[in-house]
């Protein structure tokens, strides 16, 4: 098995050759804007494009002209060349990455959300002159996990940018964030990456899959190459298939099925499990609304027998029932996380619901 590069170390970038020529062109007029917003799904490559764009700026434009000495053509910087190396072991003295930092209580669990304390400091970082005469660069990933405090000292910095100075920020849900701070970037909205291409890239990756599961790991992905391999990495795709086969047995649950998985799933010590389920049920919920909303028209199966089970389903309720039970689980599962109820129990309320409405 191999491993993906983490975005620091990733040299390629897929799929967002209009956003990087957007950057190289506002680099090559020289009206770089101080703050660059990048949105989109997660797992898309947003963070990959970020670094890939700090290391341009901090080697100076790249690694030279164009043919025949032109302007760059690429933001592309050779894994060899000191500036990528540096930024890759987090030893670059003019790059900042701010993330969601950690817990006091010696547990090395990340905080939920990016505080004041995590951003402090950016704003003096960025103002000072830079250790290698160049620029100076802020990462913040993701920018929407900041709160309130957080969001407001980042505000502060874009209100009044240092000369040489580049924020770069990573957002999932762009929505989230204050309007203040989304008129004061560049926004390049990347978009989900082609089922194909998510498959090719997973199967680069992980050379280690069956071909059959490359292709439902990217079916599921949704035009997330970072969804997939996490699938992947989780054991997604026989949670998947372990989910199927309870939803196919509907309208009458098989409850020794039902409790065996969702014992197994809501174990305290399955965490992984127990957000992979979660999601892929929401998910599926969600996929069964707008294949009732287009008649099941385009569907294409993950696993084999899944439009027919949606189908009946379908034909049990009405769409605005499916769609008002898909937001009370999900709004059921962001209360177990939030206030810690049990998540067997969850797990099972939110199947005999489905039950329900599937025997209405």
């Amino acid at each position: 098995m191999s491993e993906a590069p983490t975005p620091r170390e990733n040299t390629d970038l897929s799929g967002h050759s209009h956003a990087e020529r957007a950057f190289l062109d506002a680099w090559i007029s020289g009206r770089l804007a101080h703050a660059w917003l990048l949105t989109g799904p997660k797992g898309i490559g947003k963070a990959t494009l970020a670094y890939r764009m700090a290391r341009f700026v901090l080697a100076g434009g790249g690694e030279g002209g164009g043919l025949f000495g032109g302007p760059p053509e690429s933001l592309a910087l050779s894994p060899d060349h000191p500036v990528f190396r540096r930024v890759a072991s987090s030893g670059h003295g003019d790059l900042r990455v701010v993330e969601r930092g950690f817990t006091d209580d010696k547990k090395g669990k990340r905080r939920t959300e990016i505080v004041v304390d995590d951003v402090r400091g950016i704003g003096g970082f960025m103002a000072l002159t830079p250790a290698e005469g160049g620029w100076r660069v802020v990462i913040i990933d993701a920018a929407d996990e900041m709160n309130r405090n957080a969001a407001n000292a980042v505000l502060k910095v874009l209100e009044e940018p240092p000369r040489n100075a580049l924020m770069l920020l990573v957002s999932h849900s762009p929505g989230r964030l204050l309007p203040t701070i989304r008129s004061r970037c560049r926004r390049l909205a990347l978009s989900p990456l082609p089922e194909a291409q998510v498959a090719e890239l997973l199967g680069r990756a992980r050379p280690d899959l069956d071909p059959a599961d490359v292709a439902a790991l990217a079916r599921l992905g949704e035009g997330s190459i970072g969804k997939a391999l996490a699938l992947a990495a989780e054991g997604g795709l026989d949670l998947y298939r372990e989910l199927m086969g309870l939803l196919a047995t509907l309208p009458r649950l098989d409850p020794v099925a039902l409790h065996g998985f969702s014992e197994r799933v809501g174990r305290n010590d399955a965490d992984a499990a127990w957000r992979t389920v979660t999601e892929l049920l929401g998910w599926w919920l969600a996929r069964l609304v707008r294949a009732g909303g287009r008649e099941g028209r385009g569907l294409v199966e993950v696993v084999p027998g899944e439009a027919a089970v949606m189908g009946r389903l379908l034909a049990a309720g009405s769409l605005e029932r499916w769609l008002e039970l898909w937001e009370k689980v999900t709004a059921l599962f962001a209360r177990v996380d939030a206030v810690n109820l049990e998540r067997k129990q969850a797990l099972l309320t939110a199947f005999l619901a489905v039950e329900r409405l599937a025997r209405a």
